[in-house]
Protein backbone atom coordinates (compact mmCIF):
# COMPACT_ATOMS: atom_id res chain seq x y z
CA UNK A 1 0.00 0.00 0.00
CA UNK A 2 1.37 3.43 -0.97
CA UNK A 3 2.04 6.16 1.59
CA UNK A 4 1.04 9.74 0.81
CA UNK A 5 2.47 12.99 2.11
CA UNK A 6 2.36 16.65 1.12
CA UNK A 7 5.76 17.99 0.02
CA UNK A 8 6.32 21.73 0.33
CA UNK A 9 9.81 22.75 -0.69
CA UNK A 10 11.83 25.44 -2.45
CA UNK A 11 15.01 25.15 -4.47
CA UNK A 12 17.81 27.67 -4.81
CA UNK A 13 21.07 28.15 -6.61
CA UNK A 14 24.14 30.09 -5.60
CA UNK A 15 27.63 30.81 -6.84
CA UNK A 16 28.81 29.71 -3.38
CA UNK A 17 28.25 25.98 -2.76
CA UNK A 18 27.75 26.41 0.98
CA UNK A 19 24.58 26.85 3.02
CA UNK A 20 24.30 30.26 4.73
CA UNK A 21 23.75 30.28 8.48
CA UNK A 22 19.97 30.08 9.00
CA UNK A 23 20.02 30.40 12.79
CA UNK A 24 17.48 32.99 13.89
CA UNK A 25 15.36 32.78 10.73
CA UNK A 26 11.70 31.94 11.38
CA UNK A 27 12.31 30.68 14.88
CA UNK A 28 15.25 28.46 13.93
CA UNK A 29 17.29 28.03 17.12
CA UNK A 30 19.64 25.29 15.95
CA UNK A 31 20.93 24.00 12.64
CA UNK A 32 21.84 20.35 13.23
CA UNK A 33 24.24 18.66 10.83
CA UNK A 34 22.88 15.26 9.67
CA UNK A 35 25.87 14.31 7.54
CA UNK A 36 26.03 13.46 3.85
CA UNK A 37 23.54 11.05 2.25
CA UNK A 38 24.18 9.43 -1.13
CA UNK A 39 21.02 9.14 -3.25
CA UNK A 40 20.65 7.28 -6.55
CA UNK A 41 17.40 7.88 -8.43
CA UNK A 42 16.22 6.69 -11.83
CA UNK A 43 13.34 8.69 -13.28
CA UNK A 44 10.77 7.00 -15.50
CA UNK A 45 8.70 8.57 -18.26
CA UNK A 46 7.41 7.91 -21.75
CA UNK A 47 9.71 8.41 -24.72
CA UNK A 48 8.03 11.76 -25.44
CA UNK A 49 8.24 12.83 -21.76
CA UNK A 50 4.52 13.13 -21.06
CA UNK A 51 4.94 13.07 -17.28
CA UNK A 52 7.64 15.73 -17.27
CA UNK A 53 5.49 17.96 -19.48
CA UNK A 54 2.83 17.84 -16.76
CA UNK A 55 5.23 18.50 -13.88
CA UNK A 56 4.92 14.89 -12.66
CA UNK A 57 7.90 12.84 -11.54
CA UNK A 58 8.10 9.07 -11.11
CA UNK A 59 11.34 7.70 -9.73
CA UNK A 60 12.97 4.65 -8.18
CA UNK A 61 15.43 5.79 -5.52
CA UNK A 62 17.89 4.06 -3.27
CA UNK A 63 19.78 5.62 -0.38
CA UNK A 64 18.48 7.87 2.35
CA UNK A 65 15.60 7.16 4.72
CA UNK A 66 12.87 6.78 2.12
CA UNK A 67 14.21 4.37 -0.48
CA UNK A 68 11.52 3.12 -2.84
CA UNK A 69 9.28 4.40 -5.61
CA UNK A 70 8.12 8.01 -5.44
CA UNK A 71 5.38 9.59 -7.53
CA UNK A 72 5.06 13.37 -7.21
CA UNK A 73 1.92 15.12 -8.43
CA UNK A 74 1.83 18.95 -8.60
CA UNK A 75 -0.64 20.70 -6.30
CA UNK A 76 0.55 24.33 -6.39
CA UNK A 77 3.82 26.16 -7.12
CA UNK A 78 6.43 24.65 -4.80
CA UNK A 79 3.93 22.13 -3.46
CA UNK A 80 3.48 18.52 -4.53
CA UNK A 81 1.75 15.42 -3.28
CA UNK A 82 4.28 12.65 -2.88
CA UNK A 83 3.13 9.03 -3.02
CA UNK A 84 5.56 6.33 -1.86
CA UNK A 85 5.57 2.64 -2.69
CA UNK A 86 8.06 -0.04 -1.57
CA UNK A 87 11.21 -0.70 -3.56
CA UNK A 88 10.74 -3.16 -6.44
CA UNK A 89 12.30 -3.85 -9.82
CA UNK A 90 9.34 -2.60 -11.89
CA UNK A 91 6.91 0.30 -11.61
CA UNK A 92 4.28 -0.64 -8.98
CA UNK A 93 0.82 -1.18 -10.46
CA UNK A 94 -0.79 1.32 -8.07
CA UNK A 95 1.56 4.11 -9.24
CA UNK A 96 1.23 3.14 -12.89
CA UNK A 97 -2.56 3.49 -12.55
CA UNK A 98 -2.20 7.02 -11.16
CA UNK A 99 -0.37 8.19 -14.31
CA UNK A 100 -2.46 6.21 -16.81
CA UNK A 101 -4.44 9.25 -17.96
CA UNK A 102 -1.09 10.80 -19.01
CA UNK A 103 0.66 7.71 -20.30
CA UNK A 104 -2.27 5.94 -22.04
CA UNK A 105 -0.74 3.03 -23.94
CA UNK A 106 2.84 4.28 -23.97
CA UNK A 107 5.53 2.41 -22.05
CA UNK A 108 7.23 3.85 -18.99
CA UNK A 109 10.97 3.54 -19.32
CA UNK A 110 14.10 4.81 -17.53
CA UNK A 111 14.81 8.30 -18.79
CA UNK A 112 17.29 10.03 -16.48
CA UNK A 113 19.54 8.94 -13.64
CA UNK A 114 20.38 11.42 -10.89
CA UNK A 115 23.10 10.69 -8.34
CA UNK A 116 23.04 13.18 -5.49
CA UNK A 117 25.38 13.79 -2.59
CA UNK A 118 23.11 15.45 -0.05
CA UNK A 119 24.66 17.47 2.80
CA UNK A 120 21.63 17.51 5.09
CA UNK A 121 20.78 19.88 7.98
CA UNK A 122 17.79 19.96 10.31
CA UNK A 123 16.35 23.34 11.24
CA UNK A 124 15.14 23.05 14.85
CA UNK A 125 13.27 25.35 17.19
CA UNK A 126 14.17 26.01 20.84
CA UNK A 127 12.53 22.73 21.90
CA UNK A 128 14.43 20.75 19.26
CA UNK A 129 11.32 20.26 17.14
CA UNK A 130 11.96 19.87 13.41
CA UNK A 131 10.82 22.92 11.43
CA UNK A 132 12.36 22.12 8.06
CA UNK A 133 15.18 20.30 6.33
CA UNK A 134 17.83 22.20 4.40
CA UNK A 135 20.27 20.47 2.09
CA UNK A 136 23.11 21.29 -0.25
CA UNK A 137 22.75 18.84 -3.14
CA UNK A 138 25.60 18.07 -5.52
CA UNK A 139 23.90 16.48 -8.52
CA UNK A 140 25.18 14.40 -11.42
CA UNK A 141 22.57 13.85 -14.17
CA UNK A 142 22.83 11.25 -16.92
CA UNK A 143 20.40 10.86 -19.81
CA UNK A 144 19.47 7.17 -20.30
CA UNK A 145 17.86 5.22 -23.11
CA UNK A 146 20.63 5.74 -25.63
CA UNK A 147 21.24 9.39 -24.84
CA UNK A 148 24.71 10.64 -24.01
CA UNK A 149 23.91 13.91 -22.29
CA UNK A 150 25.31 14.63 -18.85
CA UNK A 151 25.10 17.58 -16.47
CA UNK A 152 26.40 18.59 -13.03
CA UNK A 153 25.29 21.30 -10.65
CA UNK A 154 24.88 22.19 -6.97
CA UNK A 155 21.63 23.48 -5.48
CA UNK A 156 20.10 24.27 -2.11
CA UNK A 157 16.79 22.70 -1.13
CA UNK A 158 14.60 23.66 1.84
CA UNK A 159 11.65 21.40 2.66
CA UNK A 160 9.02 22.18 5.27
CA UNK A 161 8.49 19.57 7.98
CA UNK A 162 5.12 17.84 7.96
CA UNK A 163 2.34 20.03 9.33
CA UNK A 164 4.52 23.14 9.35
CA UNK A 165 3.49 26.66 8.40
CA UNK A 166 4.50 27.55 4.80
CA UNK A 167 5.19 31.10 6.00
CA UNK A 168 8.35 29.71 7.58
CA UNK A 169 9.77 29.15 4.09
CA UNK A 170 9.18 32.82 3.25
CA UNK A 171 11.24 33.90 6.25
CA UNK A 172 14.01 31.42 5.46
CA UNK A 173 14.05 32.64 1.88
CA UNK A 174 14.54 36.25 2.94
CA UNK A 175 17.65 35.23 4.83
CA UNK A 176 18.91 33.18 1.90
CA UNK A 177 18.42 36.09 -0.50
CA UNK A 178 20.38 38.41 1.79
CA UNK A 179 23.23 35.90 1.55
CA UNK A 180 23.15 36.05 -2.26
CA UNK A 181 21.19 32.86 -2.81
CA UNK A 182 18.57 33.06 -5.59
CA UNK A 183 15.54 30.87 -6.43
CA UNK A 184 16.34 28.09 -8.88
CA UNK A 185 15.28 28.62 -12.48
CA UNK A 186 14.14 25.00 -12.81
CA UNK A 187 11.12 23.72 -10.90
CA UNK A 188 12.81 20.41 -10.01
CA UNK A 189 16.02 18.45 -10.40
CA UNK A 190 14.39 16.41 -13.13
CA UNK A 191 13.31 19.50 -15.06
CA UNK A 192 16.83 20.85 -14.96
CA UNK A 193 18.33 17.49 -15.91
CA UNK A 194 16.01 17.11 -18.88
CA UNK A 195 16.72 20.65 -20.08
CA UNK A 196 20.51 20.35 -19.75
CA UNK A 197 20.86 16.86 -21.20
CA UNK A 198 18.32 17.09 -24.01
CA UNK A 199 19.53 16.85 -27.61
CA UNK A 200 19.17 20.15 -29.44
CA UNK A 201 16.32 18.85 -31.58
CA UNK A 202 14.16 18.11 -28.52
CA UNK A 203 14.51 21.49 -26.79
CA UNK A 204 11.06 22.92 -25.97
CA UNK A 205 9.50 25.36 -28.41
CA UNK A 206 8.06 28.75 -27.56
CA UNK A 207 4.55 28.70 -26.07
CA UNK A 208 1.57 29.58 -28.23
CA UNK A 209 0.24 33.15 -28.21
CA UNK A 210 -3.00 34.46 -26.73
CA UNK A 211 -6.32 33.51 -28.38
CA UNK A 212 -7.04 35.75 -31.37
CA UNK A 213 -10.10 34.44 -33.19
CA UNK A 214 -13.30 32.59 -32.27
CA UNK A 215 -11.72 29.19 -32.79
CA UNK A 216 -8.81 30.03 -30.50
CA UNK A 217 -11.15 30.93 -27.65
CA UNK A 218 -13.29 27.82 -27.97
CA UNK A 219 -10.24 25.56 -28.19
CA UNK A 220 -8.63 27.24 -25.18
CA UNK A 221 -11.72 26.49 -23.07
CA UNK A 222 -11.91 22.92 -24.36
CA UNK A 223 -8.22 22.46 -23.57
CA UNK A 224 -8.73 23.61 -19.97
CA UNK A 225 -11.50 21.06 -19.48
CA UNK A 226 -9.51 18.25 -21.10
CA UNK A 227 -6.60 19.13 -18.81
CA UNK A 228 -8.93 19.12 -15.80
CA UNK A 229 -10.10 15.57 -16.56
CA UNK A 230 -6.55 14.32 -16.98
CA UNK A 231 -5.34 16.16 -13.87
CA UNK A 232 -8.23 14.86 -11.75
CA UNK A 233 -7.84 11.24 -12.82
CA UNK A 234 -5.33 10.32 -10.07
CA UNK A 235 -7.47 12.00 -7.41
CA UNK A 236 -10.58 10.12 -8.58
CA UNK A 237 -8.69 6.83 -8.43
CA UNK A 238 -7.71 7.62 -4.84
CA UNK A 239 -11.27 8.74 -3.97
CA UNK A 240 -10.11 12.22 -2.96
CA UNK A 241 -12.79 14.60 -1.71
CA UNK A 242 -14.88 16.26 -4.47
CA UNK A 243 -12.70 14.77 -7.23
CA UNK A 244 -15.47 12.74 -8.88
CA UNK A 245 -17.81 15.74 -8.92
CA UNK A 246 -15.10 18.01 -10.35
CA UNK A 247 -14.27 15.54 -13.13
CA UNK A 248 -17.95 15.20 -13.94
CA UNK A 249 -18.29 18.99 -14.23
CA UNK A 250 -15.28 19.18 -16.57
CA UNK A 251 -16.80 16.40 -18.69
CA UNK A 252 -20.12 18.24 -18.90
CA UNK A 253 -18.39 21.49 -19.77
CA UNK A 254 -16.60 19.79 -22.64
CA UNK A 255 -19.78 18.27 -24.01
CA UNK A 256 -21.77 21.49 -23.65
CA UNK A 257 -19.09 23.50 -25.43
CA UNK A 258 -19.03 21.10 -28.36
CA UNK A 259 -22.81 21.51 -28.62
CA UNK A 260 -22.89 25.28 -28.19
CA UNK A 261 -20.20 26.15 -30.73
CA UNK A 262 -21.19 24.04 -33.70
CA UNK A 263 -20.62 27.08 -35.89
CA UNK A 264 -16.93 26.85 -34.93
CA UNK A 265 -16.32 23.08 -34.88
CA UNK A 266 -17.63 20.50 -37.35
CA UNK A 267 -20.30 18.49 -35.53
CA UNK A 268 -19.70 15.40 -37.69
CA UNK A 269 -16.45 15.09 -35.74
CA UNK A 270 -17.56 16.45 -32.37
CA UNK A 271 -20.96 14.72 -31.98
CA UNK A 272 -19.44 11.22 -31.55
CA UNK A 273 -17.02 12.66 -28.98
CA UNK A 274 -19.95 14.32 -27.24
CA UNK A 275 -21.72 10.97 -27.01
CA UNK A 276 -18.68 9.46 -25.27
CA UNK A 277 -18.50 12.42 -22.89
CA UNK A 278 -22.15 11.84 -22.00
CA UNK A 279 -21.30 8.22 -21.22
CA UNK A 280 -18.38 9.24 -18.99
CA UNK A 281 -20.47 11.84 -17.14
CA UNK A 282 -23.09 9.17 -16.49
CA UNK A 283 -20.52 6.83 -14.97
CA UNK A 284 -19.11 9.63 -12.80
CA UNK A 285 -22.57 10.65 -11.65
CA UNK A 286 -23.89 7.22 -10.75
CA UNK A 287 -22.75 7.38 -7.14
CA UNK A 288 -22.58 11.16 -6.81
CA UNK A 289 -26.32 11.73 -7.35
CA UNK A 290 -27.21 9.15 -4.74
CA UNK A 291 -24.74 10.71 -2.29
CA UNK A 292 -26.20 14.21 -2.73
CA UNK A 293 -29.76 12.95 -2.41
CA UNK A 294 -28.91 10.95 0.70
CA UNK A 295 -27.42 14.08 2.27
CA UNK A 296 -30.58 16.04 1.54
CA UNK A 297 -32.89 13.40 2.99
CA UNK A 298 -30.70 12.85 6.05
CA UNK A 299 -30.73 16.57 6.80
CA UNK A 300 -34.51 16.67 6.36
CA UNK A 301 -34.96 13.69 8.68
CA UNK A 302 -32.79 15.36 11.33
CA UNK A 303 -35.28 18.24 11.41
CA UNK A 304 -38.23 15.97 12.23
CA UNK A 305 -39.14 15.92 15.96
CA UNK A 306 -38.43 12.57 17.63
CA UNK A 307 -42.10 11.90 18.35
CA UNK A 308 -42.86 12.09 14.61
CA UNK A 309 -40.17 9.60 13.62
CA UNK A 310 -41.96 6.26 13.26
CA UNK A 311 -40.12 3.09 12.39
CA UNK A 312 -36.44 2.98 11.35
CA UNK A 313 -36.29 5.55 8.49
CA UNK A 314 -32.68 6.58 9.29
CA UNK A 315 -31.51 2.96 9.00
CA UNK A 316 -33.48 2.50 5.78
CA UNK A 317 -31.90 5.63 4.35
CA UNK A 318 -28.37 4.52 5.28
CA UNK A 319 -29.00 1.14 3.71
CA UNK A 320 -30.31 2.72 0.53
CA UNK A 321 -27.39 5.16 0.36
CA UNK A 322 -24.72 2.54 0.88
CA UNK A 323 -26.24 -0.22 -1.23
CA UNK A 324 -24.65 0.87 -4.48
CA UNK A 325 -21.57 2.75 -3.29
CA UNK A 326 -19.12 -0.14 -3.33
CA UNK A 327 -20.21 -1.50 -6.69
CA UNK A 328 -20.38 2.02 -8.21
CA UNK A 329 -16.82 2.67 -7.06
CA UNK A 330 -15.62 -0.60 -8.60
CA UNK A 331 -17.38 0.22 -11.88
CA UNK A 332 -15.79 3.66 -11.98
CA UNK A 333 -12.27 2.31 -11.45
CA UNK A 334 -12.87 -0.29 -14.16
CA UNK A 335 -13.95 2.47 -16.54
CA UNK A 336 -10.84 4.54 -15.81
CA UNK A 337 -8.72 1.55 -16.83
CA UNK A 338 -10.86 0.73 -19.87
CA UNK A 339 -9.86 1.08 -23.49
CA UNK A 340 -13.00 3.16 -24.09
CA UNK A 341 -12.02 5.84 -21.57
CA UNK A 342 -8.40 6.03 -22.71
CA UNK A 343 -9.56 6.16 -26.32
CA UNK A 344 -11.80 9.12 -25.41
CA UNK A 345 -8.79 10.95 -23.97
CA UNK A 346 -6.89 10.23 -27.18
CA UNK A 347 -9.79 11.58 -29.25
CA UNK A 348 -9.85 14.76 -27.18
CA UNK A 349 -6.11 15.17 -27.75
CA UNK A 350 -6.59 14.69 -31.48
CA UNK A 351 -9.46 17.18 -31.53
CA UNK A 352 -7.26 19.83 -29.92
CA UNK A 353 -4.20 19.01 -32.02
CA UNK A 354 -6.02 18.99 -35.36
CA UNK A 355 -9.38 20.70 -34.72
CA UNK A 356 -12.17 20.37 -37.33
CA UNK A 357 -12.60 24.12 -37.67
CA UNK A 358 -15.38 25.67 -39.71
CA UNK A 359 -15.28 29.00 -41.50
CA UNK A 360 -16.58 30.95 -38.50
CA UNK A 361 -13.59 29.83 -36.42
CA UNK A 362 -11.28 32.23 -38.23
CA UNK A 363 -13.51 35.24 -37.59
CA UNK A 364 -13.18 37.74 -34.76
CA UNK A 365 -14.60 36.27 -31.57
CA UNK A 366 -17.08 39.00 -30.61
CA UNK A 367 -19.88 38.29 -33.07
CA UNK A 368 -19.40 34.52 -33.41
CA UNK A 369 -19.30 33.77 -29.68
CA UNK A 370 -22.09 36.22 -28.86
CA UNK A 371 -24.40 34.59 -31.39
CA UNK A 372 -23.71 31.13 -29.97
CA UNK A 373 -24.38 32.23 -26.39
CA UNK A 374 -27.56 34.08 -27.39
CA UNK A 375 -28.81 31.01 -29.23
CA UNK A 376 -28.40 28.93 -26.09
CA UNK A 377 -30.14 31.54 -23.96
CA UNK A 378 -33.09 31.69 -26.39
CA UNK A 379 -33.51 27.93 -25.90
CA UNK A 380 -33.61 28.47 -22.14
CA UNK A 381 -36.22 31.19 -22.63
CA UNK A 382 -38.45 28.93 -24.72
CA UNK A 383 -38.22 26.11 -22.21
CA UNK A 384 -38.95 28.39 -19.27
CA UNK A 385 -41.98 29.89 -21.03
CA UNK A 386 -43.31 26.41 -21.75
CA UNK A 387 -42.72 25.26 -18.17
CA UNK A 388 -44.43 28.27 -16.62
CA UNK A 389 -47.45 27.77 -18.90
CA UNK A 390 -47.74 24.10 -17.89
CA UNK A 391 -49.94 23.05 -15.02
CA UNK A 392 -48.09 21.84 -11.89
CA UNK A 393 -47.33 18.15 -12.05
CA UNK A 394 -45.06 15.71 -13.85
CA UNK A 395 -45.12 17.58 -17.16
CA UNK A 396 -43.97 20.80 -15.50
CA UNK A 397 -41.32 18.94 -13.52
CA UNK A 398 -39.87 17.57 -16.75
CA UNK A 399 -40.02 20.96 -18.47
CA UNK A 400 -38.23 22.71 -15.59
CA UNK A 401 -35.55 20.00 -15.57
CA UNK A 402 -34.96 20.54 -19.29
CA UNK A 403 -34.72 24.29 -18.71
CA UNK A 404 -32.16 23.65 -15.96
CA UNK A 405 -29.98 21.61 -18.30
CA UNK A 406 -30.09 24.32 -20.95
CA UNK A 407 -29.30 26.99 -18.34
CA UNK A 408 -26.22 25.01 -17.39
CA UNK A 409 -25.20 24.76 -21.06
CA UNK A 410 -25.68 28.51 -21.51
CA UNK A 411 -23.56 29.14 -18.43
CA UNK A 412 -20.72 27.05 -19.82
CA UNK A 413 -20.96 28.76 -23.21
CA UNK A 414 -20.71 32.15 -21.51
CA UNK A 415 -17.70 30.88 -19.52
CA UNK A 416 -15.96 29.88 -22.76
CA UNK A 417 -16.74 33.27 -24.29
CA UNK A 418 -15.76 35.19 -21.15
CA UNK A 419 -12.13 36.02 -22.08
CA UNK A 420 -13.33 37.50 -25.39
CA UNK A 421 -16.60 39.17 -24.34
CA UNK A 422 -15.60 40.35 -20.88
CA UNK A 423 -18.07 41.67 -18.32
CA UNK A 424 -21.33 40.88 -20.20
CA UNK A 425 -20.39 37.21 -20.46
CA UNK A 426 -19.30 37.06 -16.82
CA UNK A 427 -22.61 38.63 -15.81
CA UNK A 428 -24.52 36.01 -17.78
CA UNK A 429 -22.49 33.24 -16.13
CA UNK A 430 -23.60 34.53 -12.74
CA UNK A 431 -27.21 34.87 -13.85
CA UNK A 432 -27.37 31.38 -15.36
CA UNK A 433 -25.78 29.91 -12.26
CA UNK A 434 -28.48 31.44 -10.08
CA UNK A 435 -31.20 30.06 -12.38
CA UNK A 436 -29.50 26.67 -12.44
CA UNK A 437 -29.43 26.60 -8.63
CA UNK A 438 -33.09 27.60 -8.35
CA UNK A 439 -34.19 24.94 -10.81
CA UNK A 440 -31.78 22.48 -9.22
CA UNK A 441 -33.52 22.91 -5.87
CA UNK A 442 -36.79 22.02 -7.60
CA UNK A 443 -35.32 18.97 -9.34
CA UNK A 444 -33.71 17.76 -6.12
CA UNK A 445 -37.17 17.87 -4.53
CA UNK A 446 -38.61 15.85 -7.42
CA UNK A 447 -35.92 13.19 -6.98
CA UNK A 448 -36.26 13.22 -3.18
CA UNK A 449 -39.99 12.55 -3.42
CA UNK A 450 -39.42 9.67 -5.82
CA UNK A 451 -36.88 8.16 -3.42
CA UNK A 452 -39.21 8.60 -0.44
CA UNK A 453 -41.95 6.75 -2.30
CA UNK A 454 -39.48 3.97 -3.04
CA UNK A 455 -38.33 3.74 0.58
CA UNK A 456 -41.89 3.88 1.84
CA UNK A 457 -42.87 0.95 -0.37
CA UNK A 458 -39.96 -1.11 0.93
CA UNK A 459 -40.80 -0.21 4.52
CA UNK A 460 -44.49 -1.04 4.00
CA UNK A 461 -43.60 -4.44 2.55
CA UNK A 462 -41.52 -5.08 5.68
CA UNK A 463 -44.48 -4.22 7.91
CA UNK A 464 -42.99 -0.93 9.15
CA UNK A 465 -44.82 2.32 9.91
CA UNK A 466 -44.50 4.63 6.87
CA UNK A 467 -45.81 7.81 8.50
CA UNK A 468 -42.43 9.59 8.52
CA UNK A 469 -41.85 8.99 4.82
CA UNK A 470 -45.19 10.62 4.09
CA UNK A 471 -44.30 13.57 6.31
CA UNK A 472 -40.99 14.10 4.52
CA UNK A 473 -42.72 13.72 1.15
CA UNK A 474 -45.21 16.43 2.04
CA UNK A 475 -42.41 18.78 3.16
CA UNK A 476 -40.52 18.20 -0.09
CA UNK A 477 -43.71 18.90 -2.03
CA UNK A 478 -44.06 22.22 -0.24
CA UNK A 479 -40.43 23.12 -0.99
CA UNK A 480 -41.04 22.49 -4.68
CA UNK A 481 -44.26 24.47 -4.61
CA UNK A 482 -42.45 27.42 -3.02
CA UNK A 483 -39.85 27.35 -5.79
CA UNK A 484 -42.55 27.22 -8.45
CA UNK A 485 -44.47 30.08 -6.85
CA UNK A 486 -41.43 32.33 -7.00
CA UNK A 487 -40.30 31.34 -10.49
CA UNK A 488 -42.27 33.91 -12.57
CA UNK A 489 -40.75 36.87 -10.73
CA UNK A 490 -37.35 35.19 -10.55
CA UNK A 491 -37.41 34.50 -14.29
CA UNK A 492 -38.32 38.12 -15.05
CA UNK A 493 -35.20 39.17 -13.17
CA UNK A 494 -33.08 36.66 -15.09
CA UNK A 495 -34.36 37.98 -18.43
CA UNK A 496 -33.58 41.56 -17.43
CA UNK A 497 -30.05 40.62 -16.36
CA UNK A 498 -29.45 38.60 -19.54
CA UNK A 499 -30.07 41.57 -21.83
CA UNK A 500 -26.50 42.80 -21.17
CA UNK A 501 -25.20 40.34 -23.77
Amino acid sequence: MADIKREIERKYESDDAGLPDLTGAAGVATVADQGVVHLDATYYDTADERLAASGITLRRRTGGSDAGWHLKLPVAPGEREEIHAPLSDTVPDELAALVRSRVRGAALRPLVRLRTDRDLRHLLDREDRLLAEAAVDTVRAERLGGGAGEARWTEIEVELAGGGDPALLDKVERKLRKAGVRPAAASSKLARALAETAPERTRPSAPAGDPANAGDHVLAYLRRQRDAIVDLDPAVRRDAADSVHSMRVATRRLRSTLQSFRSVLDRSVTDPIGAELKWLAGVLGADRDREVLAGRLTAALDEVPDDLVHGPPAARLRQWSGAEHGSARARLLAVLDSHRYLALLDRLDALLTDPPLREAAAKKPGKVLTEAVRKDFHKVSALMARALETEPGTARDVALHEARKKAKRTRYAAEAAGPALGKPAKSLVKTMKSLQQQLGEHQDSVMARATLRELSAVAHAAGEDTFTYGLLHEREQRRAADVEAGLPAFWDGVKDAATVL
